[in-house]
């Protein structure tokens, strides 16, 4: 099923990492993930790409009925001729050293048969069979999908066209929309941070995610899950509804980029491991749900399941953890993110902020609560971003302009929702916080808090603004960046073809880096979590049950991974494993009475 002949792909990061990559590497087979939620910088990226083009750029103003679906299907329709374009222009390119062409089979997997044939056309003396070769190899050249993302819960009313409201028209339908009524084909929605009814609903009013053939559709379907549980509810749920999900793409909860949703303490390798094993039932399970649904439609149905891939991402940093993950787990795509902040040419990061990236340590970093969504938020300190929250701080006019609204949930003070990182909104609640007459030390907490909210609409948009020199709003160009905690062991700014030559073990990147196993590392920032519930503990019954059951699950996944065989380093491995086991129970024993320790 897959389509792409690399076994890795680059997920979506923030808003503007990503939202070009396509352009960058698509036409290398490399697939990657655009966040379309976003539609100014949408809008921004079409200046940009129209004028890149040397072509007519007609605005789509706010004044339009259904402009963001408009300029989100402009943009991606957009991306997609470049892309063909690219394409078509490798394949007509001659075969010399250092040309993108010759790139696109050198940077394959060692073991793929193209790059074997592109290897053996390279080495041949005869004249004829090597251009025999070359014909066959500009034949198979495939570009990487062009993929797009919407974070579930980023569903607002939207304020609509200043023209006229729109029907159907909060947030993330109208990105779908916008997805849906594009030209991409073969191509991949996918859909993060849980199960929204009005959202999935939604889908079956496109055609464009029906079958076309047995495994084949123009538009497929793919759920971000953290658990097992999670993916059978919400694959269950389109089924149903004769949508079918064509992949369900596992992330770590807390040792990924972005917002991390921990679970109850159940670890990557566990939840790999029955994936594995319950592949076959999770097909049959919605297969037989999906074909009842579909025959109910009038629709053409298909006796067999059609595929799923199971794919995987979060903190990988090794080509040893790569393979881990594809040979042990049978893991069809691996996702390699955070480290891929440091190739411009796959991402667009600003100059500034690659040089914060580069130089990032475990101090630089950490497990924020500076979302507005209240789930905490992966954040790299001493941004742009980071230093005008606190100037205003400073200045006594904390929080930020709402001008996008796309966070803007809150009614605790107002009846239209507002952003809890908005000068508004702390504002109210800093005055809320006063009349209660607090204990200093509860009072400044509380007010850390407060303003430790950030405008991520405009922060995580800002980087592309910076690259490109279009402006996105002139006076809040400050930059907010969400790596996941790997960036620290990542420093050098690479290559394309650097980073793709280090995944598949041809070069090593962290070379003599001191680095912990992906399993360890998740390992330690879940304990690090519980040590922050266990704080926590006393406020009531049910939190103590909490954090009894994580520690149980965490020393089960403990338990798991003494099973794993890793050769040389299995030694080293266990002993790291025995000391966050007795960390585990001297933590619990020590902040909870014997008695409430059992369930």
């Amino acid at each position: 099923m897959q389509s792409s002949p690399h076994t890795f792909h680059i997920p979506v990061m923030g808003l503007a990492y990503t939202v070009d990559s396509p352009i960058k590497v698509a036409r290398f087979g490399i697939d990657s993930v655009i966040s379309i939620i976003e539609d100014r910088l949408i809008e921004l990226m079409r200046k940009q790409y129209y004028e890149f083009i040397k072509a007519e750029y007609i605005p789509i103003t706010t004044h339009e009925i259904d402009y963001r679906a408009k300029r989100i299907t402009d943009y991606l329709n957009l991306v997609s001729k470049i892309v063909k374009d690219q394409v078509e222009h490798l394949r007509s390119t001659a075969f010399e050293a250092g040309n993108e062409l010759t790139r696109y089979f050198e940077m394959l997997p060692t073991e793929n048969r193209l790059r074997k044939l592109y290897l053996q056309m390279t080495c041949t003396q005869d004249e004829q069979e090597k251009i025999s070769l070359q014909d066959y190899l500009r034949n198979q050249i495939r570009p990487g999908s062009i993929d797009v993302n919407i974070m579930t819960k980023l569903d607002g009313n939207s304020a609509g066209s200043k023209a006229a409201p729109v029907e159907d028209g909060t947030d993330a339908l109208s990105a779908l929309r916008g997805y849906a009524l594009s030209t991409l084909n073969n191509t991949s929605i996918v859909f993060s941070a849980g199960l929204n009814p009005r959202l999935f609903n939604y889908l079956e009013k496109f055609s464009a995610f029906d079958a076309t053939a047995w495994g084949q559709f123009d538009k497929k379907v793919v759920i971000k899950v953290s658990d097992y549980r999670s993916a059978l509810i919400q694959g269950k749920y389109l089924a149903k509804k004769g949508i079918w999900v064509s992949e369900f793409r596992i992330e770590s909860g807390l040792n990924c980029g972005g917002h991390a949703f921990a679970t109850d303490g159940y670890l990557m390798g566990p939840i790999l491991e029955e994936f594995k094993m319950k592949r076959d039932e999770l097909s049959t399970t919605l297969h037989q749900l999906y074909h009842a649904a579909v025959i109910a439609k009038g629709k053409v149905a298909f006796d067999q399941p059609h595929p799923i891939d199971i794919t995987a991402q979060g903190g990988v940093g090794t080509t040893e953890e790569n393979n881990l993950l594809k040979q042990h787990y049978g893991i069809n795509s691996v996702g390699w993110g955070t480290p891929f902040l440091l190739c411009p040419e796959a991402t667009t990061v600003d100059e500034n902020t690659l040089q914060l990236l580069s130089r990032a340590t475990d101090n630089d970093l950490t497990l924020s609560n500076n979302s507005p969504l209240g789930t905490r938020f992966h954040y790299l300190k001493g941004t742009t971003s980071d230093k005008e929250k606190q100037r205003r701080i400073d200045l006594g006019k904390p929080g930020s302009p709402c001008t996008e609204k796309h966070l803007a949930f809150n009614t605790e003070f107002t009846v239209e929702p507002i952003c809890t990182a908005s000068r508004k909104y702390q504002k109210l609640k800093t005055e809320e916080l006063i009349s209660k007459n607090l204990p200093k030390q509860d009072y400044i907490k509380q007010l850390n808090d407060i303003h430790a909210k950030e405008c991520l609409c405009v922060g995580l948009s800002n980087s592309a603004s910076l690259v490109y020199n279009q402006p996105f709003l002139k006076k809040l160009p400050s930059v907010t960046i969400c790596p996941g905690p790997n960036i620290a062991y990542f420093s050098e700014i690479t290559t394309l073809q650097q980073m793709t030559d280090h995944i598949y073990g041809r070069i090593n990147l962290l070379d003599q880096v001191a680095r912990p196993h992906m399993f360890i590392k998740e390992l330690h920032l879940y304990i690090n979590y519980l040590a922050e519930q266990l704080e926590k503990v006393g406020e009531d019954e049910k939190h103590t049950k909490y954090c009894v059951l994580f520690s149980q699950n965490l020393l089960a996944g403990i338990d798991y991974y003494k099973t794993l065989n890793r050769g040389e380093e299995t030694t080293d491995f266990i002993n790291e494993l025995n000391d966050c086991a007795d960390k585990v129970s001297f933590m619990l024993e020590s902040k909870l009475p014997i008695q409430k320790v059992t369930l």
